[in-house]
């Protein structure tokens, strides 16, 4: 991926540049062979802690623990999160449970809202702290695997991506800790783009044409300023549309929307898709 002035190339009428976030080793496993094999380029973005330093991102562990929790036993798991609440309060300063519920449990397209309401609290509405002691809490009660050992199976290696990127893959920024950046005082959000921008130089890839794709899709004005400081050639989003690489205007470039794989027919013979 070259992005910036001086290359005259131009993209191709419905040009599409592929996308895969957070290092699983099924990227490398299952997409990365077929990219090569296409000779096409693939964008990757991997959370820098989870894969050298073999943790678990909280909201993989948020999947696995709502994974692991039968929709009958679920009322089990809001319980159990209602007690660890209550047990916090005063430590933290926590609002009820039940305000906390009726502020966070909102469906989406994707989730009910009891679902959204255990992502939501545990990644972003509660402190950095709790949700960390929390998440591990429960991860270590219902999911019941070590952590290092997990990471390893769940993430590709530093070789891995070092591998992809001799190969012509593009790898890019998605933070450190896989933080939701607009959340962030200003020195932690520059503390993930630079931790995030080392990362690159370590496998091999282009810091002078790097991207980014923020975690949750979550960024501020302060977010889009360090990128611009740090030398950032585009930022990805969660937002859901076509890109628009004619909009030359204001940080329209920082805020590049993207399609979901739900977003799109999965059978080979469905009608041609509203996007095309």
């Amino acid at each position: 991926m070259h992005i910036g002035g001086g290359h005259s190339d131009k993209l191709p009428p419905h040009a599409v540049l592929l996308s895969f976030d957070d290092a699983y080793a099924d990227h490398f496993e299952y997409v990365f062979p077929i990219l090569e094999h296409e000779h096409i380029q693939g964008a990757f973005y991997p959370p820098v802690k989870a894969v050298t330093e073999h943790t678990v991102l909280d909201v993989n562990k948020i999947h696995f623990i709502l994974a692991s929790t039968p929709e009958d036993n679920f009322p089990v798991l809001l319980n159990e999160i209602k007690q660890l609440i209550l047990t916090n309060t005063d430590e933290f300063g926590l609002k009820s449970y039940d305000e906390y519920f009726k502020e966070l449990a909102v469906a989406n397209r994707f989730d009910p809202a009891e679902v959204i309401f255990v992502k939501r609290l545990l990644q972003v509405a509660l402190p950095e702290v709790l949700r960390k002691r929390m998440a591990d809490i429960l991860f270590e009660k219902i999911v019941g695997i070590e952590e290092s050992a997990f990471s390893r199976e769940l993430y590709m290696s530093v070789d891995q991506i070092k591998c992809m990127v001799d190969c012509g893959m593009h790898i890019g920024s998605h933070g450190y800790d896989h933080y939701w950046l607009g959340s962030l005082p200003r020195e932690k959000q520059e503390f993930e783009i630079k931790k995030s921008i080392e990362f690159i130089n370590e496998v091999g890839g282009d810091v002078d044409n790097w991207t980014i794709c923020y975690p949750y899709g979550d960024r501020n004005k302060e977010t889009i300023q360090l990128l611009k400081e740090n030398g950032c050639k585009l930022g990805m989003t969660t937002d859901v549309d076509l890109a628009d690489l004619t909009d030359h205007e204001g940080d329209a470039i920082f805020n590049l929307p993207r399609l979901d794989t739900n977003d799109l027919p999965k059978d080979a013979n469905a009608p041609v898709n509203q996007w095309y």
